[in-house]
């Protein structure tokens, strides 16, 4: 069953914080990418933050980084807060909707983060996603996305093609991305494709680098 799949099903176990229970089983393969890609310093932005629960293991993980969450939704907000209180590297989350017009509430970031949005959000969302790292990265900075896709002349395992159903049925905007349209987007707001990671349970790391 691929991790994506249970972002959208996120219950509170105590007070406002949810839970993604798929968080406890990739985080730590993601880290382990992103110690490849993030900056040292500097200001990590992640879009659709949802639980809050990866914000919190990547910034005791990277101590020396900057964390901004941030999430559309007011109660993910308050679960974002809830998971990282505590936490001296990781500032306030902040109400970001990707795929609105407003502009976004970050001035500037020196990374952008993105799990397990494109598949769960309109494709306008993922638009909004590489016009805004296109505006806030510096160059060389790096767009990182987690999540399973579609990949040309790739057969699409069995439980991605359920999974892809199931969300069109929840849905008819939502679904898995053809990567190859993905690049494209990000292409057209600066951001060169540099890495696809395969990653368990079907899911792909694809980082961008700001040209």
């Amino acid at each position: 069953m691929s991790d994506g799949r249970e972002r959208s099903w996120l219950a509170p176990p105590e007070g406002v914080r949810r839970h993604a229970p798929a968080t406890l089983r990739n985080r730590a393969p993601i880290a382990t990418i992103l110690a490849q890609l993030l900056p040292e310093a500097g200001r990590v932005l992640e879009v659709a933050s949802g639980s809050g629960e990866h914000c919190a293991y990547f910034a005791e993980h990277f101590p020396k980084l900057e964390w901004q969450p941030s999430d559309p939704d007011p109660d993910a907000l308050a679960s974002i807060a809830a998971w990282c209180d505590g936490l001296g590297n990781v500032r306030p989350p902040v109400a970001l909707d990707a795929a609105a017009a407003a502009a976004w509430p970050v001035a500037h970031a020196d990374a952008l983060l993105c799990v397990n949005m494109v598949h769960i959000s309109p494709w306008a969302a993922t638009l909004g996603l590489m016009a805004g790292a296109g505006r806030l990265l510096p160059p060389g900075g790096p767009l990182i996305l987690y999540g399973p896709y579609r990949e040309a002349g790739v057969p699409t395992a069995p439980s991605n093609e359920a999974f892809d159903q199931s969300l069109r049925a929840r849905n008819p905007a939502w679904g898995l991305r053809l990567l190859d349209e993905v690049i494209a987007a990000a292409a057209a707001q600066g951001l060169v494709f540099e890495r696809r990671v395969a990653m368990p349970a079907n899911n792909l790391i694809v980082a961008f680098r700001r040209s």
